[in-house]
């Protein structure tokens, strides 16, 4: 009798652990939104601030051809991830959201500060003036992209099982750095072509998943804070950036999960 009682909890242990141990793998593409910000530039000829910059994402058409094929996947906006299951209901992952972040052209925005010496109409001394953003002035985007680099620790609930189909709830929060590649024209400065370190952020996601076997979809809502005082403006290693921003996602993803423990 005390072997059936034994054997029937290892075997509800079992079913319960079922996660425990294992890694999963996703892959998925993101829709991302931004609050304006103030955007300060300081460089050797100029120091100014520009006030209540809008800034849009810019998502890929879709192409099969661009979203599928192994050398392009990375050209739109996409997230992946791989996490561990360090018991049923929690997991820690890390991963990157590679989000893209256009500041708008032709939007008029106040400016105060300084610009001399630049060998443009634009210098002299502003004090709260409106100037527009255009060619010639500011090309300001992290289109390769806004990369936020991210720990999370989550929780896993299981809701409804028909069969081997099963609907998830997961909720969490993260934290992370930018590692963009900004491209900014400014002042008909030459860009800066390179990856660095801008800054940090935190976030928070909240997501539903519906899996059968090994396989999963997941839909996301993530939103989180973003701030970088070390943007890269030019080749000149004086001139930098600075603003702070908050960031909204709506992600949809495709994964896999991986028992790494065989189960009895």
């Amino acid at each position: 009798m005390s072997l059936q009682i034994g054997y029937a909890k290892n075997e509800e242990q079992s079913k319960k652990d079922k996660r425990k141990g294992s890694i999963y793998i996703y892959w998925g593409w993101n829709r991302s939104l931004y609050t304006n910000s103030d955007i300060h530039f300081n460089g050797t000829n100029y120091n100014f601030i520009l006030e209540n910059v809008v800034a849009t994402d810019r998502q890929t058409r879709f192409d099969p051809k661009i979203y599928f094929h192994p050398l392009k996947i990375t050209i739109p906006q996409v997230n992946y991830r791989i996490g561990y299951c360090i018991g049923e209901k929690y997991d820690i992952s890390i991963g990157v959201d590679h989000m893209k972040y256009v500041v708008k052209t032709k939007q008029d925005v106040s400016i105060t500060g300084e610009i001399k010496n630049s060998g443009t109409s634009y210098d002299g001394i502003y004090n709260n003036d409106n100037i527009k953003i255009e060619n010639g002035f500011l090309q300001f985007e992290h289109t390769d992209g806004l990369n936020y680099i991210n720990l999370e620790y989550k929780r896993f609930d299981n809701i409804l099982t028909y069969k081997e189909i099963s609907l998830n709830l997961t909720e969490g929060i993260g934290i992370g750095i930018l590692i963009p590649k900004t491209n900014s024209k400014l002042l008909q400065n030459k860009r800066n072509d390179q990856y660095y370190l801008a800054g940090y952020g935190c976030s928070s996601v909240f997501a539903i998943n519906i899996s059968y076997k090994n396989c999963f979809i997941q839909t996301e809502v993530k939103g989180g804070f973003i701030t970088m005082p070390n943007i890269r403006t030019t080749e000149n290693q004086t001139d930098r950036a600075s603003q702070s921003f908050y960031f909204s996602q709506l992600n949809f993803l495709i994964g896999t999960t991986i028992n790494l423990i065989k189960k009895k």
